[in-house]
């Protein structure tokens, strides 16, 4: 495969040349696709930018736009732009391999498109560029990229789970387990926030390290949560939580990864726990963040439920 993906970026004269099937399909590509953005696992890489260039081939199913001239019939152009917009917009990405990707599954939903060539390449970590190239296609065999039949799997935008805020009175008083078992109960599968942990926070002279500390903090009572009820499990990625909520698990949120990992923009740095919950209820489309424990003053957020009774849920 690593051959057929490094002769895809090359010219159509050098493919025709290598005779690579009797029967080629049409290929539209986005070459050189410079962008500016903030990308990389290593925290070198965090709150600055640095160039990427992306490279796109897409095979698509023969159509007659050519002879008809007719623009409705053609796989647009932009449709590979938009999709790589499209992911960098939707959240802060780590690895060149999640990227490529994301882009491969975005660009080969279109009904036309049968086969991704997808390069992206770093162009300011060494003098050189430094990257990786994958090949994804709709066919049965290696590196399928295929939508999974609605009947195998639910739709996690389609469940709207419960999330509920645990209070630290909720948290650490006597009827947590009350709480737990009207959350576990629910017909919704649930994700569980909590506060800040209630020790006194060490305090830094830099906002992104008063803002990890915070964080930690929340992680903290995750954890003071699990250690009380087995049941519950801390989770950190998206990958994690749908999975939890497709098994009904009972999901108790550590937000550093997603918090950290969002586009600039779309969390509040100075959001506290109760608002990045609240956050999140907006990133898995439930209806409301409800909180457990009664009233907060000075928060009245129209999607804010404030329950004093577990029944209430």
């Amino acid at each position: 495969m690593s051959g057929e993906t490094s002769v895809a970026f090359e010219s159509p004269l050098l493919r025709a040349a290598l005779g690579e099937n009797d029967n080629p399909l049409d290929r539209i590509s986005v070459r050189d696709y410079l962008l500016d953005v903030e990308i990389g696992a290593f925290q070198a890489e965090r709150g600055v930018t640095q160039r990427i260039r992306v490279n796109v081939v897409l095979e698509v199913s023969r159509h007659a736009a050519a002879q008809s001239d007719d623009v409705d019939r053609v796989l647009s152009y932009d449709s590979i732009t938009e999709a790589i917009d499209a992911q960098l917009s939707t959240e802060r990405i780590n690895l060149l391999e999640t990227f490529a990707e994301r882009i491969a599954e975005r660009v080969l939903d279109n009904a036309k498109a049968v086969r991704a060539f997808v390069r992206v390449e770093k162009l300011d970590r060494i003098p050189g560029a430094l990257g990786v190239e994958i090949m994804r296609n709709k066919v049965a065999g290696e590196n399928v990229v295929r939508p999974v039949p609605a009947a195998e799997t639910m739709v996690i935008e389609d469940i709207k789970p419960l999330v509920v805020f645990l209070q630290n009175d909720v948290l650490h008083g006597k009827n947590l387990t009350g709480w737990l078992d009207a959350i576990a109960g629910h017909d919704l599968p649930a994700i569980i926030c909590v506060d800040c942990a209630t020790t006194e926070k060490p305090a830094a002279d830099i906002a992104a390290a008063n803002r990890r500390i915070e964080l930690l903090s929340i992680e903290q009572n995750a954890w003071v949560l699990a250690g009380k009820d087995k049941r519950c499990v801390v989770v950190d990625s998206r990958t994690e939580i749908d999975w939890a909520l497709k098994h009904h698990r009972l999901v108790v949120w550590a937000p550093s990864k997603l918090v950290l990992d969002a586009v600039e923009g779309l969390v509040r740095p100075d959001a506290d726990a109760l608002h990045l919950a609240l956050w999140l209820s907006g990133e898995f489309a439930a209806n409301s963040l409800y909180v457990a424990g009664g009233a907060i003053p000075g928060d009245s957020h129209p999607a804010l439920r404030f329950v004093d009774d577990p029944k209430k849920l």
